[in-house]
């Protein structure tokens, strides 16, 4: 199963050029290009680094539910500090557990541009289901 979550990390995802780096539910990792995820400012999109951080978090809460009951994960809570602009090149995403409990996970994700100056700070709240 958690081959299968890496391998399918959603179709916005995909359409966003997100690919995934590493994965386990202590630590995801994963970047995205600036180019075709730019506001009308030529600048990151907001919304680009939130998919980014939910896409990250989504992984480990999935594996986390996933190795803790066969269980999955839904989101329930996301926010986002946007720090810096990124305007090319690459956003690269490290999402680490803030908690792992039982019914509810919340994960950190620091988002960083190549020079590995922040670029954004999110927190993901997910809730885990039986399956």
């Amino acid at each position: 199963m958690e081959a299968e979550i890496i391998d399918e990390p959603g179709a916005l995802a995909e359409r966003m050029g997100i690919t995934i780096a590493e994965a386990a539910p202590e630590r995801i990792v994963g970047s995205m290009p600036v180019d075709g995820n730019t506001q009308p400012y030529g600048m990151l999109h907001g919304g680009a680094s939130c998919v980014l951080a939910e896409t990250l978090g989504s992984i480990g809460a999935a594996m986390y539910a996933y190795r803790l009951f066969a269980g999955r994960a839904v989101g329930v809570d996301i926010n986002a500090t946007h720090h810096r602009a990124a305007r090319e090149g690459t956003v690269t995403g490290v999402a680490t557990p803030l908690r792992l409990g039982r019914t509810v996970v919340t994960y950190e994700i620091v988002i960083t541009d190549d020079g590995g100056k922040r670029v954004c700070t999110a927190r993901l709240t997910c809730v885990l289901l039986r399956s």
